[in-house]
């Protein structure tokens, strides 16, 4: 496969104002998605964004660049990356593109793009994009441009499509819950969701301002909604990321709950349900305690690479329906075409009403594992993971784990930082041991 030159593992993301993501590259990009996407029927695409001031600035330069390659534009305003991916299927569009950084701080952002089929582009489409996108940019004629038209309905469309996915015969009346939004695109459309179906809501990170998403708040930040959860005496605590794809949730002592621990809820459900299609997919990152507690239910279990797009790709290959990172990115293939937080929320709800049980109950079938994850920045092209004292110090690690832990060093696709993970059952040896490795990657770096 050539080597990708835009594309990342999540779309093309970056620092706002620095190249990729100034408005010529990106409405170059607009262009070139849509001479490639214009091939194939409809020449229509539908754009969202999450709360970031700049999703104006690009957007814009989006619709400018796919209008003069004469494809037709539907405008959904802010809108969670898999109620894009959603609507693209419903509108029978090219493609769905999201404007969006995720869990990133408001200064970041990014452009990824969903098949019509809802799910990310093949590479083979990407491939040509970036071949369009080193080639001189025209016009279509003026009777050919696309023409832009909003879509005012967009989010109840998609409230009405998360609602459906709640079997019907339950309701969540008798259930209070705190929903953190985390300030981004969700804002208008999750609390939404939980207070049709029954439940008392109380938001929190509901009030975006273009510059606060994420911000303290949301899957990535969970103080606040733990603090809620407490003082308000909730059932549980729902937290979304920016974007609207990852999910934490909080039990009702206040203690999180992290993706392994859903999955394995949701795993469980399902499984008693007899809806349970194959194994379940995690990630490298995935804690040893989700293998094990899987085992123990007969469920096969399987670890692809760090990404949601490597988890689902694992996931069709193995004729499998659910999957998930520990970070909160949840693919049930039961329901939808990617990941997507409010569903997987809904998913476990699901688990709470069948079973009368509450969020703490729900997950002590899991016991994780100490897992010590340090984050340690770099700049340039400098490659740290082969520094040779990098290399020894992991050796080291290894041989002191043998048998009871693992270590994992890892780029992050988002972000320059290096990842150091290790896993073992004593907290304050593998602390020391991640310490242990980070050091030594500061030093290469």
């Amino acid at each position: 496969m050539s080597e990708r030159k835009y594309f990342g593992t999540d779309g093309i993301r970056g620092f706002v104002g620095k190249s990729p993501i100034t408005p010529d590259f990106v409405m170059k990009l607009g262009y070139s998605a849509g001479k490639v996407l214009a091939a194939q029927g409809t020449k229509k695409v539908l754009i969202g964004k999450d709360t970031r001031i700049s999703g104006y600035m690009l957007e814009s330069a989006l619709e400018a660049g796919f209008s003069a390659a004469g494809v037709d534009i539907g405008l959904l305003g802010p809108m969670p990356t898999p109620g894009i991916a959603y609507l693209t299927k419903t509108f029978r569009a090219e493609a769905g593109i999201v404007i969006s950084a995720s869990h990133n701080p408001y200064y970041d952002n990014g452009i990824k793009f969903f098949s019509q089929s809802g799910e990310k582009l093949p590479d083979a489409v990407e491939l040509a994009i970036e071949a369009e996108i080193d080639k001189a940019m025209t016009c279509v004629e003026s009777d050919k441009l696309g023409k832009a038209t909003r879509i005012d309905d967009a989010a109840g469309r998609y409230i009405e499509f998360c609602k459906s996915n709640f079997p019907s015969q339950y309701s969540l009346s008798g259930l209070k819950v705190v929903v953190d939004c985390a300030n981004g695109a969700t804002y208008h459309i999750a609390p939404n969701v939980f207070k049709e179906l029954g439940a008392e809501v109380i938001n929190i990170a509901t009030s975006p301002n273009g510059t606060n998403i994420n911000d303290g708040c949301g899957a990535t930040s969970m103080a606040q909604i733990q603090a809620a959860v407490v003082e308000h005496k909730a059932d549980l605590g729902i937290a979304l990321d920016g974007d609207g794809d990852r999910l934490m949730m909080v039990d009702h002592t206040g203690e999180v709950v992290d993706g392994d621990e859903l999955v394995y809820v949701i795993a469980t459900s399902d499984l008693a349900a007899g809806t349970m299609r194959g194994g379940v997919v995690g990630t490298l990152m995935s804690n040893m305690g989700l293998e094990l507690a899987l085992a123990d239910l007969g469920v096969p279990f399987a670890r692809s690479k760090v990404g949601d797009r490597y988890v689902m790709e694992m996931l069709l290959q193995n004729g499998w329906q659910l999957g998930a990172e520990n970070s909160g990115h949840i693919i049930n293939l039961n329901h939808t075409s990617t990941g997507d937080g409010i569903i997987a929320a809904l998913n476990v709800l699901t688990a709470v009403t069948r079973t009368g049980k509450n969020l703490f109950e729900l997950r002590s079938g899991m016991t994780k594992l100490p897992q010590i994850l340090v984050n340690v920045r770099f700049e340039g092209d400098s490659d740290p993971l082969n520094a040779q004292s990098v290399v020894a110090a992991v050796h080291s690690v290894n041989e002191r784990l043998t048998g009871k832990g693992r270590v994992l060093l890892r780029k992050s696709g988002t972000e320059p930082l290096i990842r150091v993970m290790v896993e073992g059952p004593d907290r304050e040896e593998v602390t020391a041991l991640a310490n242990e490795i980070a050091d030594a990657v500061k030093q290469a770096v």
